[in-house]
C-alpha cells in the first residue's frame, strides 16, 4: 500500500495581506497536524478576488515569482512541515500577467509553475482583463509523495484538462478555485454543478481529486460575490470522501491508497481502450475537421 493523506482548505480573504497569509499558514499547519502531506490552498488567497470588476489599480498586486512573498513564505513552511504546497499567485512576467500556481515540494523547492490555461469572463469574473492565457501547457510534477496534476479554477470545467493531466502521468488532480454567486443570475447556485463536474473528472480518469474554494462575501464597486466554500476531496470513482461546509473556514483531509488506485485504473481499461486517432474534433474550435495542408 502507498497511503497518502491529502487536504483542502478554505477561508475568507481581506485586504490585510499579512493576515491572509497568516490565516492560510494556520490552516496548512492544522492540516499537516492531521497527517496531510499534500495540502491545497484556494486560488489567489493573498487578497480578495480582485476580478469582480475591471480596474487597472489591481495590476500593482502582481509580482514576478522571485518577488512574491506568499511563495517565499510557503516555501519555508513546506520545508518546515515536509509538505507539498501548490501556491496560487498573480504573476508579472515582463509585460505579461498570469494567474499562476507554483508547485512547492516538501523541501521548499519550487518544482514547476503552471499558468492558468482557460481564462473566464463574465459579470463578477472579469479575468480576461487581468490574465493572459497560460503558455505552459498542462504539467504533471513528481513531488516527494505523488505525481501531481493541477489546473486552476476555470480549467476544472474542461474534461480536456483532467484527461491531459492523466495522460501525462498524474496520480492526483488538484484545482484551487474561486467560485460563488452569479451577479447577473442571483437565482443560480452552481455549487452542485461545480462539484459534479469534477467528480466526473475523477471517475473518468480513475484518480482522486482535491478542490479548494474560498468563502465569504466580497465587494468592489457595484459588484458583490458570495463564495460557496464546499471544498471537497473525491476518490478515484468520483465519490466525495469529505466536504467542507458552505461558508465555513477550515480544512478537510482524506487518505488515499495510490497503489490500489493504480491497479484499479489499469484493470478498468479506460486508457487501454482510448482511440486518439478518432478525437480530431477536440483539436478544433468549431467541431469541423479539415483536410491536412
Amino acid at each position: 500500500m502507498t497511503l497518502l493523506t491529502v487536504a483542502a482548505t478554505q477561508m475568507a480573504c481581506s485586504w490585510d495581506l499579512d493576515a491572509n497569509i497568516a490565516r492560510a499558514e494556520a490552516l496548512v499547519r492544522a492540516a499537516a497536524a492531521d497527517g496531510a502531506r499534500i495540502i491545497l490552498l484556494q486560488e489567489l488567497f493573498e487578497t480578495p478576488y480582485f476580478c469582480l470588476e475591471i480596474s487597472d489599480r489591481f495590476f500593482d498586486l502582481a509580482h514576478p515569482l522571485s518577488e512574491n512573498r506568499a511563495v517565499a513564505h510557503f516555501r519555508a513552511l513546506a520545508r518546515d512541515l515536509a509538505v507539498v504546497l501548490p501556491i496560487s499567485f498573480f504573476e508579472r512576467a515582463g509585460q505579461a500577467f498570469y494567474n499562476t500556481l507554483a508547485i512547492i515540494d516538501a523541501d521548499g523547492e519550487i518544482l514547476d509553475c503552471y499558468r492558468k490555461t482557460h481564462i473566464p469572463q463574465s459579470a463578477g469574473y472579469e479575468e480576461k482583463y487581468y490574465f493572459i492565457p497560460g503558455d505552459t501547457g498542462f504539467r504533471v510534477v513528481q513531488t516527494r509523495y505523488a505525481r501531481l496534476g493541477c489546473g486552476i479554477c476555470w480549467d476544472q470545467w474542461f474534461p480536456e484538462t483532467a484527461r491531459a493531466l492523466a495522460l501525462a502521468g498524474a496520480e492526483i488532480l488538484m484545482f484551487p478555485t474561486a467560485i460563488g454567486s452569479e451577479p447577473l443570475y442571483p437565482e443560480i447556485d452552481s455549487s452542485d454543478h461545480w462539484q459534479r463536474t469534477m467528480q466526473g473528472h475523477a471517475a473518468a480518469n480513475v484518480m482522486p481529486l482535491v478542490a479548494s474554494n474560498r468563502v465569504g462575501t466580497e465587494r468592489d464597486g457595484r459588484t458583490e460575490l458570495t463564495f460557496y466554500g464546499r471544498s471537497f476531496i473525491a476518490d478515484h470513482t468520483g465519490a466525495i470522501l469529505t466536504e467542507a461546509g458552505r461558508g465555513a473556514e477550515g480544512h478537510i483531509v482524506a487518505q488515499v491508497d495510490l497503489d490500489a488506485i493504480a491497479r484499479y485504473r489499469r484493470a478498468w481499461g479506460l486508457f487501454r481502450d482510448r482511440r486518439p486517432e478518432m478525437y480530431g474534433l477536440l483539436a478544433t474550435s468549431d467541431g469541423r475537421t479539415r483536410p491536412a495542408g
